[in-house]
């Protein structure tokens, strides 16, 4: 599975309204971090993809919902549950620490 491509307009309905997690993953082109962390969070999409929502946000084409949820870095991940935010990651994380925290809310 691969991560789903949203706007700031398809935030509200994609993430928010969401029946299972969302994993946010608020990313640019220009961030090697970011690019690193890709193909960790493609397998993790694979493994937990049935019982939790993975999306990507790019920041350059998209700056409305990183301002609203004060996104300062990248990459930045948010873990959203009946559309509140419970986790939020700043930076590379390594797969398990990503991982413990899917398990936790899944």
């Amino acid at each position: 599975m691969t991560l789903i491509e949203i706007t700031d307009d398809q935030f509200h309905e994609v993430v928010l309204r969401s029946a299972k997690p969302v994993l946010v993953d608020y990313w640019a082109d220009w961030c090697t971090p970011c690019k690193v962390i890709d193909p960790i969070l493609d397998e993790l999409s694979d493994s937990f993809g049935d019982r939790m929502t993975f999306v990507k946000l790019d920041t350059n084409r998209n700056q409305r919902i990183p301002t609203n949820y004060l996104v300062q870095g990248l990459p930045t991940i948010h873990i959203f549950i009946d559309g509140e935010l419970v986790k939020c990651f700043q930076g590379a994380k390594p797969k398990s620490v990503l991982k413990r925290a899917i398990e936790e809310y899944i």
